[in-house]
């Protein structure tokens, strides 16, 4: 089958298509032929040789989001060849990356796709979905608390506003002038404009600060002073905080959601009942991931790009 990896870690020149053998779906699990990958800031990552891959043999494949249809179940799965599906893979984990023609998954890393949406638009669901997920389970605000979403043009913070809504928490989100129509629709509360006084900006709303904050905009103890004594804050890049004020430091590790079936269940019916919104800003063909790669890492991108593998000869 043919995946996009690197050989040697670097830029996105890096990124080339190889050869490698196909693999074979076990007792419950799945084989998907993937159509479309969306492109993740771990992604490029992993392609500069960021993430521990030691245990892996090159080609080195990026890749955490991916959507396709099953062309091969194992025994005891409750899938059937032909079902159009979505999944979070991990590049350093056994099924490995996304970028490929093939990927094996288990029953609980994998749900079907939601309706009324196309495949390319499932493929940037999963990982920022369950990275919100679990940034406010890792708050644990109850509804009517305070929570203020950095970033919150982008896809995760897009979805961490819309989650938090629906979870009935008072949002509070960051905005530049030209991304105010793109995050009004994300239905916060208050919008504050976007930059490193957004803290201050916060507490001019809450003059005690937020009870937690998911920090999108990777922004750190810049944003920290919009956190009330004893309230929450979740790092998406590892940030280990500043321990001040009593507050709760916390790290959303998105990894360990792999087998969280019931995650993607909650976000397959948070597309279905309108609270989400999938955007795909750009589609490339294989042969131009490094090219979405350059575009991705230039910023500003408002949705996913995404890589279309369902042209690959199987």
């Amino acid at each position: 089958m043919k995946i996009i990896g690197v050989t040697e870690f670097g830029g996105p020149e890096a990124l080339a298509v190889h050869e490698v053998p196909t693999p074979s779906a076990g007792p419950g699990e799945v084989r998907i032929r993937v159509h479309a990958v969306a492109i993740n800031p771990t992604d490029t990552t992993t392609r500069a040789g960021y993430a521990d891959l030691s245990h892996k043999e090159p080609p080195y494949v990026p890749g955490m989001d991916a959507a396709g249809v099953v062309d091969q179940v194992g025994e005891g799965s409750a899938f059937s060849v032909g079902d159009e599906v979505m999944t979070m893979s991990v590049p350093g984990g056994e099924n490995g990356g996304a970028y490929a023609q093939y990927l094996v998954a288990p029953d609980d890393a994998v749900t079907w796709i939601p309706s009324g949406v196309t495949i390319q638009q499932a493929a940037t669901l999963p990982m920022n979905g369950q990275t919100a997920l679990q940034a406010l389970e890792k708050l644990e605000l109850e509804p009517g608390r305070t929570l203020a979403v950095t970033g919150a043009a982008g896809t995760l913070g897009q979805y961490s506003v819309r989650l938090a809504k629906k979870a009935g928490l008072t949002v509070v989100a960051d905005s530049a002038d030209k991304d105010r129509e793109l995050v009004e629709s994300a239905g916060p509360d208050h919008i504050v404009p976007r930059g490193d006084d957004v803290a201050k900006r916060i507490r001019e709303i809450f003059p005690d600060g937020v009870d937690g904050l998911i920090d999108a905009a990777v922004m750190d103890e810049k944003a920290v002073p919009a956190v009330r004594d004893g309230g929450g804050f979740v790092s998406v890049r590892f940030w280990k905080g500043t321990g001040e004020r009593g507050i709760n430091f916390r790290r959303a590790a998105v990894v360990t959601e792999y087998h969280s079936r019931a995650k993607l269940d909650f976000l397959k019916s948070a597309v279905e009942d309108g609270t989400l919104e999938l955007t795909v800003a750009d589609v490339y063909p294989p042969e131009k991931a490094a090219e979405a790669h350059t575009r991705f890492e230039q910023g500003g991108v408002r949705g996913r790009l995404v890589i279309d593998l369902s042209a690959w000869e199987d």
